[in-house]
């Protein structure tokens, strides 16, 4: 049984896909035992043919799982971390950005926690590669997500997250789901720790996601992690004043 499962969702990355497997396989080959999961959302490029080539090869630990149509991000992580054989996840976007690299120096963060203490390590991209146009986005989206989370997070959009599979698995499931994990996570009282981690220029292809399909849905999700926030405290207020009535 493998301790790592790394998950990658990727649609229509067939150029990014042996080239990121490559560095995967640099980065953890004799510092823990691991399995690569692929999640081919719904590509109609030669992204899944590119991931049975490498499977067939037999030289990576690689498991391939496929939806027949695009369901999403979130659908395709969620798909992933539920068929992982690994106690610990980490994540990764399949277009080259995110560095497999900065992976062992979340492992050893992760050391800090008990085993079955729920966390996540949030990379951080400090430093990013990206047009002054999407950085300027990403900066409005995360001030204005933070002001109404709270979640304390500079960064939640970077797909490189290291958490327990536990911990992922008892967060509330919804589309997009993965862009509020840090708040998902300390609602449920886990804690949440920042890695400082490298930012690339994309391999290869074309970004799929623009400033039109982020900003609406976007609110509207945060709207429904306030929600759920404030249902989990006025759970635990009620909990604590039955706790007091009787008297124990």
């Amino acid at each position: 049984m493998p301790e790592l499962s790394v998950v990658v969702p990727v649609k229509n990355e067939q150029d990014n896909i042996q080239p990121l497997i490559n560095e995967i396989q640099q980065s953890l080959q004799g510092l823990v035992s691991y399995e690569i999961i692929y999640v081919d959302d719904g590509s109609d490029d030669h992204s899944f043919a590119v991931l049975e080539s490498l499977q067939k090869a037999g030289d990576v630990p690689l498991r391939i799982l496929r939806n027949p149509q695009s369901c999403g991000q979130s659908t395709a992580v969620h798909l992933g971390v539920s068929h992982a054989a690994g106690r610990l996840i980490a994540t990764l976007d399949g277009d080259g950005q995110n560095d497999p690299a900065d992976i062992p120096a979340m492992l050893e963060i992760a050391k800090s926690f008990a085993d079955k203490q729920d966390f996540l390590i949030a990379g951080y991209r400090k430093n990013r590669h990206d047009s002054k146009w999407k950085l300027f986005q990403s900066r409005i989206a995360n001030k204005i997500r933070a002001s109404l989370l709270g979640d304390n997070t500079p960064d939640t959009g970077c797909g490189l997250k290291l958490f327990p599979r536990h911990t992922f698995l008892k967060l509330p499931y919804f589309d997009h789901m993965h862009r509020f994990l840090p708040a998902l996570v300390q609602r449920s009282g886990g804690i949440v720790k920042i890695s400082v981690v490298n930012h690339r220029a994309r391999m290869a292809g074309v970004s799929k996601y623009g400033m039109l399909n982020r900003a609406w849905v976007g609110l509207v999700d945060i709207f429904g992690v306030m929600w759920l926030q404030r249902r989990n405290r006025m759970t635990a207020q009620c909990t604590e004043y039955r706790h007091d009535q009787s008297g124990a």
